[in-house]
């Protein structure tokens, strides 16, 4: 089965192509942070007027990657949820005109899920991006922890239909916090990439930033108290009109990535031995920060697990996890297009959250 991809959930319009859930033929993404960076963050509005204007375009490059025409689809798979309403609204009204001019079959995908079962791609030569150091893909049940600028969660993977959070952030995300942590240090946007980038010329101990819920037995996490932290400790410092050195900054920013990292390490550890599993996948935008690649091997590995580390590309939005997963979504059923098939497809898969 071919498997058109649609991903419109945030500020990248998305499309892809995936033949029989693992074969990625063509990823195209869009990105719009040039359009928000002047912002500091996402304006919703734009994102889904840049979307209206981005999709088509996207689309018909994901198909001419591909070297298929639009008749050549098997069906079709889209975001539903969660993201920006707007945003979503464009994918999700462009995955149905195709659906019903073309006859075709449409299942609507969770983003997260999405996520979490990127890692089972594979290129269009066969490479399997899921190998751990042992070589081996992982194996369900996994421990996924899906971590980006709007979701920190843990999950229990049974299956690519059976996803079961088992743990979730209390108030911000982990990407949300190094986004305005990186904001308050006068990085570029993205906040959490000029966070990593920085970080390297620092000293991740140069600052004691607390590790909230550490130890606490729970597997929920919380970064408001870490976000007020790095802001009091800013605040507590003798700077002038000259503002802050070079190496402060880098040290600064060292030390907040470091306690969030760690807390998100020690969480999924923990998830990973209180349910007695010994595969763990990472993944959401969060997921390509060089430290968190670094740390979660280093911990896993000294309790005999393996972390799957979702490749790059895959990381952030995009809308090949989508058509892999919509293939899943579409084998288990036989219907053609119907919305309200479309709608309780994506509710049964919720209803393991």
């Amino acid at each position: 089965m071919l498997i058109l991809g649609i991903e419109t959930s945030c500020d990248d319009t998305a499309s892809a192509v995936v033949r029989d859930g693992r074969e990625i033929l063509s990823n195209v993404v869009n990105s719009q942070v040039e359009v928000h960076a002047k912002y500091g963050g996402v304006v919703p509005e734009l994102a889904s007027r840049n979307h209206l204007m981005n999709m088509n375009p996207v689309m018909e490059s994901a198909l001419e990657n591909a070297g298929i025409l639009l008749g050549d689809i098997d069906g079709i798979a889209v975001t539903v949820g969660p993201g920006l309403i707007g945003s979503l609204l464009v994918g999700l009204q462009t995955a149905k005109g195709i659906a019903y001019s073309l006859g075709k079959p449409l299942a609507g995908v969770n983003h997260i899920h999405a996520h979490v079962t990127a890692i089972f791609a594979c290129d269009a030569a066969g490479n399997d991006f899921a190998r751990g150091a042992s070589g081996r893909a992982p194996r369900f049940p996994y421990i996924a922890l899906a971590v980006s600028g709007g979701h920190t969660s843990l999950y229990r993977v049974n299956s690519f239909d059976s996803m079961i959070r088992i743990g979730k952030t209390l108030d911000d995300a982990a990407g949300e916090a190094l986004d305005k942590v990186a904001n308050l240090l006068n990085l570029p946007y993205p906040g959490g990439v000029s966070i990593d980038r920085i970080s390297q010329n620092g000293r991740a101990d140069a600052v004691k930033f607390p590790r909230a819920l550490i130890g606490s037995g729970a597997l929920d996490f919380s970064f408001s108290g870490l976000k007020t932290a790095a802001r009091n400790f800013l605040l507590g410092l003798d700077v002038k009109n000259a503002g802050l050195k070079p190496d402060t900054v880098a040290d600064i920013a060292a030390s907040f990535q470091e306690a969030v990292v760690d807390v998100l390490v020690e969480k999924t550890v923990a998830a990973a031995e209180r349910e007695n599993i010994e595969d763990i996948v990472i993944a959401g935008g969060v997921a390509s920060n060089s430290r968190l690649r670094e740390k979660m091997p280093e911990a896993a590995g000294s309790r005999r697990m393996e972390v799957h580390l979702t490749p790059l590309k895959l990381c952030t939005d995009n809308a090949a996890m989508v058509a892999a997963l919509g293939y899943y979504r579409l084998k288990a059923s036989d219907f053609v297009f119907d919305m309200d098939k479309v709608i309780s497809m994506d509710a049964r898969a919720e209803s393991n959250d």
